[in-house]
């Protein structure tokens, strides 16, 4: 898999999300996700929905996955957005 698969894919699972994914090999990858279904999630409840949009990938193609996970109004707060 590419950043761009993965982005895809983390759309298709979280609409209207902002994804950016990054990798240097394409078997590690950082991804940022700022999504509205993170609003009153706790960080583990956020990965694993991350995780659960990736299905089996993780741990095959996606050796190691590192994840910012942030709802719209945790992204404007630190200007992110």
């Amino acid at each position: 898999m590419n950043p761009a698969e993965i982005e895809r894919a983390i759309l298709a699972g979280l609409p209207g999300a902002r994804v950016a994914v990054q990798s240097d090999d394409n078997t590690h990858f950082e991804a940022v996700v700022v999504a509205p279904q993170f609003t009153g999630k706790r960080l583990i409840q956020r990965h694993q929905m991350v995780y659960a949009t990736l299905g089996t990938a993780v741990g095959r193609e996606i050796h190691a996955l590192s994840i910012q996970a942030h709802s719209p109004e945790e992204w404007a707060a630190q200007d992110g957005g």
